[in-house]
């Protein structure tokens, strides 16, 4: 049987805020969504993607003479210039940087390589309860791939995390079921209309997958809640979110302060940011939304760089 293949943009390792203790996050490419604050806008396409970074560019010209599109325009002063529409994504830019300015993100790789990578902290998990979390984009989208990734881990006595939107076939979702000793599951809005016209998601079938994950008696389920300025961060809006938290069978919600720290993303990809003047939250300004979940019978806790849990 033939190994998957699977596309991922990023392994991060020594992660701390993504489940229980030090982890190493495998972030899987491609999302169904498309939320104006994602802060990685390089997993949404699902394919290979060019990122210039202008800070480390040297303006040497290699790129511009290496282009077989056509698509860099260059000059000493400014630097090159990418015409996304010629790019071809192709990367002979990115092998002829010497300072990595001209980057190509996005790679195919083996279950056995990532499992390579994996290993090298298994120390670290087995004194800090930690393991391997597959992120995104939506892991659920290379299903068959993410099983055999979570298999394997399980196999070797590797604790797995997913963090998923959800927003996936019922029959996609289920190929994680039994494989999950963390759920980390997105859940943006309670209103289907505002989360369809703003993310693409399909509130129903989110709620549905949700429903599944909190069936399995031996995982932990832990509902995310990007608090996101002008679409969530309003008494009815969270309020919402908790209610159909409880509704689903849910007890635990961490809320996750709006950061800007993928804005810079957004340039390095020649997109522009949807959010563009919007500030981060400080967890400080959810603690009231916090105490109105705690008083619906929630556990709620307030992620950032010192996490708070609100109540106990």
């Amino acid at each position: 049987m033939t190994e998957p293949v699977l596309k991922i943009f990023d392994i991060q390792r020594f992660s701390i805020h993504d489940g229980p203790g030090i982890r190493t996050t495998v972030f899987f490419n491609g999302c169904p969504l498309h939320c104006p604050w994602c802060s990685n806008p390089e997993s949404q396409k699902g394919r290979t993607e060019l990122m210039h970074f202008d800070r480390k560019c040297t303006h040497c010209g290699r790129c511009f003479q290496a282009c077989p599109n056509g698509a860099i325009s260059f000059s000493p002063e400014t630097g090159p210039v990418i015409d996304r529409s010629k790019c071809r994504r192709c990367g002979s830019c990115a092998r002829v940087c010497l300072s990595d300015a001209m980057r190509m993100t996005g790679k195919e790789v083996t279950v056995e390589e990532v499992m390579a990578t994996v290993r090298r902290d298994r120390h670290y998990y087995e004194k800090s309860s930690g393991g391997i979390t597959v992120s995104g984009g939506e892991p659920f989208l290379q299903s068959e791939g993410l099983a055999a990734l979570l298999k394997a881990a399980r196999e070797e006595g590797i604790t797995t995390a997913v963090e998923t939107t959800g927003n996936v076939s019922a029959e996609s979702f289920r190929k994680g079921l039994g494989l999950v000793d963390t759920w980390l599951f997105d859940l943006k809005h309670a209103d289907p209309e505002i989360l369809k016209e703003v993310t693409g998601g399909n509130l129903s079938l989110i709620v549905e997958n949700l429903k599944q994950a909190l069936r399995e008696k031996d995982s932990q389920v832990i509902v995310r809640v990007p608090v996101i300025p002008g679409f969530n961060f309003d008494e009815k809006s969270l309020t919402g979110i908790f209610r159909l938290t409880l509704a689903s069978g849910g007890r635990q919600v961490d809320l996750l302060p709006y950061h800007v720290l993928g804005k810079s993303k957004y340039a390095q990809l020649g997109r522009e940011y949807a959010q563009e003047g919007e500030k981060g939250l400080d967890k400080k300004e959810l603690i009231p939304y916090a105490a109105i979940g705690q008083r619906m019978g929630l556990n709620i806790m307030i992620s950032g760089k010192d996490p708070a849990v609100i109540g106990g």
